[in-house]
């Protein structure tokens, strides 16, 4: 007899929920370290790590390692209350201005406003390619998490492990891919009243500071890279290497469209004002 819909979608859940709960995640020190303004750093046993930005200085953490292709995770609680101006950011970037760089930030708002999610792409030093998106949730109200799986085929950012936007490899097309530098993982906070809420309109009222970010659930399952030259250390074939792994599965498919129909609200690849040539990625 066939399984029916309810069955089949039980067994999913029950084979989901085996595989989120067989991935252990890491002690803060482990994998990372500060790297600015360690003072502005809250760690007390037991506790979620607290990143503090006030009129003195912000604060941000880095892998001691860095990395080539992956998947990078972090279960990140948001600044309550009036976060406009603030910018709290969780990243993977290279070293150098040829840099690439693969982009979370979450742009603080007025009190009752929601955040924003700008994701973006460096390669080769140059970005240029945000795309913005609210959330489906209050992310200042409980922990969710964020990853960002990177591999030979594309990049994609997810948010509780619903994909939010992918940049695929087009180097077929002429478009650079970042694929040659090793990258650390970052997290930081930090004052953007310039630009971050509603293109600066709105600044940072330091009356409400420090500000501050939670952070937990490290989890870095990537190649680390060789000192020497770059390159993944060991070789061999990973699990995001696999042929399943070039795209989305159907049910992923149908979660990204339904984010980019309810939650996009800027794509640079559809700005036309901005760009007197588009960019290849959003040609081909």
């Amino acid at each position: 007899m066939g399984w029916s819909k309810v069955s089949r979608t039980l067994l999913c859940c029950l084979c989901l929920g085996a595989l989120l709960t067989s991935v252990s995640s890491a002690d803060f020190g482990d994998l990372f370290q500060p790297y600015w303004a360690a003072d502005h750093i809250v760690a007390m046993d037991g506790e979620p790590l607290k990143l503090t930005l006030d009129n003195t200085s912000g604060c941000g953490f880095e892998s001691k390692k860095k990395y080539l292709f992956g998947q990078t995770s972090m279960q990140i609680k948001l600044v309550e209350g009036d976060s406009a101006g603030t910018v709290t950011a969780f990243y993977m970037s290279s070293d150098g201005p040829n840099h690439n760089e693969l982009d979370f930030e979450f742009l603080g708002n007025v009190t009752g406003e929601p955040y924003l999610v700008q994701t973006n792409v460096y390669v080769n030093g140059t970005g240029n390619r945000e795309q913005r998106h609210s959330l489906w949730f209050d992310p200042t109200a409980d922990f969710h998490t964020y990853s960002i799986l990177w591999n030979r085929y594309h990049i994609r950012f997810l948010v509780d492990g619903v994909p939010i936007r992918m940049f695929a490899n087009k180097e077929a097309a002429g478009v650079l891919y970042p694929k040659d530098q090793a990258m650390g993982v970052y997290a930081s906070v930090w004052n953007a009243d310039d630009w971050a809420t509603q293109g600066g309109r709105v600044k940072t009222n330091w009356s409400h500071a420090p500000f501050v970010t939670a952070f937990r659930g490290y989890e870095i399952d990537a190649c680390e890279a060789e000192e020497a030259t770059g390159g993944c250390a060991g070789g061999g074939v990973f699990w995001w290497d696999a042929p399943a792994m070039s795209g989305l599965s159907p049910h992923q498919r149908r979660q990204l469209r339904w984010v980019q129909r309810r939650h996009l609200v800027y794509d640079y690849c559809k700005d036309r004002p901005r760009f007197h040539e588009m960019p290849g990625e959003c040609l081909s």
